[in-house]
């Protein structure tokens, strides 16, 4: 299968390079010059726990992607939510009338962006468990094993969704073909509604938040916000269930010690967050059904507070 990978960092390039191992013709599409240079020049590392491996694989900027290119049978995207529409508004030339895209990315929303530039039966969407890190351009560390849920947005993208499982399995990705991946994507959100936003603002990692004496009042506050927005798009959260996946990750043997990707952004590198597609979409959903989310409101405008301050660009 062709493969286009639309934001290869540390997800990108470690699901790409599985695809790759597989024996898939896989495309590289980034925005970071170092990342680029250092790929074309040295290949992409692929730091396994026990292994290291090269791959040379072709990698393009957005901007790159031009009339001449080959469609592509699959495009996974990965990028940041807020760079989602400016990505396939560049890489149109490889988007044909039978290309998919596979959306694994976090937060709420991208299904409105994405039908902008495919049908909805040639949508896919999904989440993972897996995880990865830079060390620096072209190298990324693959720790741990995870899996990948997915499930067509309609009907009719089901055969093709089948032939992608199918792909995603011989390479070790352990996909699961899933019959509510919605409820899995509210879920996913409602984790990151709590620990991204709160963590970021208080300065702290996810098991220093869980020993706060406000904590559960919090997460139950803010998960009870998510729920009566996710029940007006016909999807039923179970609050208890995913407090207690929130509260499972304050274990410092697993996540505690875990600084969430909000915080690393904003805090550590001062970028802008994905905050208005997570806790902000929440906020703006909640509007459009005269739902009251306050807590997601306040915790929206107190992240793009921090941006302010500290000149996230």
């Amino acid at each position: 299968m062709k493969i286009a990978i639309a934001g290869a960092g540390a997800m990108g390039s470690r699901i790409g390079l599985m695809l790759h191992q597989a024996g898939n013709e896989v495309v590289l599409i980034d925005r970071w010059p170092d990342h680029i240079k250092a790929i074309r020049e040295n290949g992409l590392i692929g730091e396994f726990e026990d292994h290291k491996v090269t791959a040379h694989l072709p990698i393009y900027s957005p901007e790159e992607i031009v009339d001449g290119h080959a469609n592509v049978d699959l495009i996974v995207a990965l990028t940041k939510s807020m760079q989602l529409e400016a990505m396939f508004q560049d890489i149109q030339p490889i988007i044909g009338e039978k290309t998919f895209v596979f959306c694994l990315l976090n937060g709420l929303g991208h299904e409105e962006t994405l039908a902008k530039f495919v049908p909805k039966e040639n949508i896919i969407f999904g989440t993972t468990t897996w995880t990865a890190g830079l060390a620096g351009p072209g190298h990324a560390k693959l720790i741990g094993t995870g899996s990948i849920e997915m499930e067509n947005l309609a009907p009719q993208g089901k055969a093709f969704t089948l032939e992608v499982l199918d792909i995603f399995q011989q390479a070790g990705l352990n996909p699961i073909y899933s019959s509510n991946v919605r409820y899995s994507i509210w879920k996913k959100a409602c984790i990151n509604g709590t620990l991204n936003g709160l963590c970021t603002i208080l300065d702290c990692n996810i098991a220093d938040f869980g020993s706060l004496s406000i904590a559960r009042n919090l997460i139950e506050s803010i998960v009870g916000e998510f729920a009566a927005v996710a029940e007006a798009e016909g999807i039923e959260l179970n609050q208890s269930q995913v407090i207690q996946a929130i509260e499972a990750t304050y274990d410092v043997n697993t996540q505690g010690l875990h600084f969430p990707s909000m915080y690393q952004d904003l805090i550590r590198n001062h970028r802008k967050t994905e905050i208005d597609y997570i806790n902000g979409a929440v906020w703006q959903k909640g509007k459009n059904y005269q739902i009251n989310t306050p807590y997601c409101a306040f915790l929206t405008q107190l992240i793009h507070g921090k941006e302010e301050l500290l000149k996230a660009k």
